[in-house]
């Protein structure tokens, strides 16, 4: 599976440009579930949420829907990760296995000033569980230091299996790096003056590149650091336009979905 979304679902300038006018504030997720395949929750980043919130979140949304969650602040942005474990264990015992089958990977954020340390990110990922209260879990982790450009990143992670965030931001490095089970992307450039965010051509790129990684390749025209490639197999991709011009992310997110076959 391709999931096409976006971070979040409450965001006041989509009322009239992708809510219907008069669409109550409370079903805004049940429209928005409708129009795209998955939804990155951002709200778990800064505060604890509660397990009646994620039932509720369940029962907005199709069967076939799926949520990835942004891991909380004080357990990815810290100085030393390895000393996270409290931090996780406290969000992954919050109540986000009531998602159930629709919970998708778990996003970790490092700081922008996080540098990679070889020791200190194993640990760290050491401690991220594969599975909480029966559920399967799947982790990404995003960098957003240069120092993470390094091969010996890449191989720590492969031998967690856990994925490596593609970010095309203009501010933050690009690794398309394949190393685990799926892969998760987060596209940052949508442009207010575009109706769908993204030129057509650059979204008739992006949905060969998704398909290549889906069938098991990689796309020849991003950038790696490694120079091994994973082993070739089908794989499921989470991409989520974010920030940019904010107001265009839900129409870039059906466009990239209808040219993936809907």
């Amino acid at each position: 599976m391709i999931r096409v979304g976006v971070g979040g679902w409450t965001f006041e300038p989509w009322r009239g440009s992708f809510y219907p006018p008069g669409l109550p504030h409370a079903r805004e997720l049940e429209y928005a579930s409708r129009r795209l395949t998955s939804i990155e929750i951002n709200g778990t980043f800064y505060r604890t949420q509660t397990p009646a919130s994620f039932r509720k979140w369940f029962q907005e949304t199709p069967d076939d829907f799926v949520f990835s969650l942004k891991a909380p602040r004080f357990a990815a942005q810290r100085t030393v990760l390895a000393e996270a474990g409290p931090s996780i264990d406290r969000f992954l015992q919050s109540g986000v296995t009531e998602l159930g089958h629709k919970l998708g990977p778990i996003l970790w954020q490092f700081a922008p000033t996080k540098r990679f340390d070889s020791a200190d990110v194993g640990a760290f990922l050491a401690l991220l569980p594969k599975e909480q209260d029966g559920i399967p879990l799947r982790h990404a982790i995003e960098v957003r230091h240069d120092s993470f450009l390094a091969a010996d990143f890449i191989e720590l992670l492969r031998r967690h299996e856990v994925a490596v965030v593609f970010a095309e931001s203009e501010k933050y490095p690009a690794l398309a790096d394949v190393t685990a089970e799926f892969v998760y992307a987060r596209l940052q450039r949508a442009l207010e003056e575009e109706p769908a965010g993204y030129p057509p051509s650059a979204l008739d790129a992006w949905a060969k590149r998704f398909q290549t990684w889906a069938a098991g390749g990689v796309p020849a025209d991003l950038p790696r650091v490694c120079s091994k490639t994973a082993p070739p197999k089908q794989r499921d991709c989470f991409v989520y336009f974010i920030s940019a011009a904010k107001v265009r992310n839900p129409a870039a997110a059906m466009a990239l979905i209808e040219r993936l076959g809907g």
